[in-house]
């Protein structure tokens, strides 16, 4: 039975799945909110969202390469892919996966986080208090039983980027932490920064 999170909440991903974990899948889901249409107004852009990776070593990011989004989908290593960019987040299910191979992790890689960020979010005056429904769930790459799920719930509004969660390395289990923290950063590079 899948686990439902609180911000801050950690859990064994090792011990949820009853050992023996391979690979899982962050998944990532989100909704636009209803927007009111101003008349004679132009067609609002949809928000495009972009879900990314970062593999951190000893607690930092090393280099670029160690960042897997939309224009790097997969880690140098293979452990690490992003499957595909989804431009509106339209419909219903998953909008963007992430793949992480944890028995094959290179053992300097010890922690995992998953952020979003609207993409030219100043540009296009878009904001996460724009987006309804975000969450992140956690799959069993090998049963696709669903581990746990963490639905974000603040209010976003102001945020261009959000850390949705870590999964992490701690005295040999795979662990997750569910985090929903907001952030101004307009970038996937920017919100980089905050780990190098």
């Amino acid at each position: 039975m899948s686990i439902s999170l609180q911000k801050g909440q950690k859990v064994s991903l090792t011990k949820e799945s009853g050992g023996g974990l391979v690979n899982v899948i962050a998944a990532l889901g989100w909704d636009e909110a209803p927007r009111k249409k101003k008349l004679f107004a132009k067609e609002p852009e949809p928000i495009d969202c972009d879900a990314s990776a970062f593999a951190l070593r000893g607690g930092k990011l090393c280099g670029k390469e160690d960042v897997v989004y939309f224009g790097h989908l997969t880690h140098d290593s293979g452990c690490i892919k992003h499957m595909g960019d989804n431009l509106t987040g339209a419909g219903d299910g998953d909008d963007e996966q992430i793949y992480i191979d944890l028995a094959s992790m290179p053992s300097e890689i010890d922690k995992i986080v998953i952020v979003v960020n609207i993409f030219q979010a100043r540009l296009r005056q878009q904001h996460f208090g724009m987006i309804q429904n975000a969450y992140i769930r956690i799959i069993d790459g090998a049963t696709q039983k669903e581990l746990l799920k963490y639905n974000l719930t603040d209010d976003y509004s102001g945020s261009t980027a959000l850390i949705f969660g870590e999964v992490y390395r701690y005295n040999n289990e795979w662990k997750f932490t569910a985090i929903g923290q907001g952030t101004t950063d307009n970038s996937v590079d920017e919100l980089a920064k905050r780990y190098r």
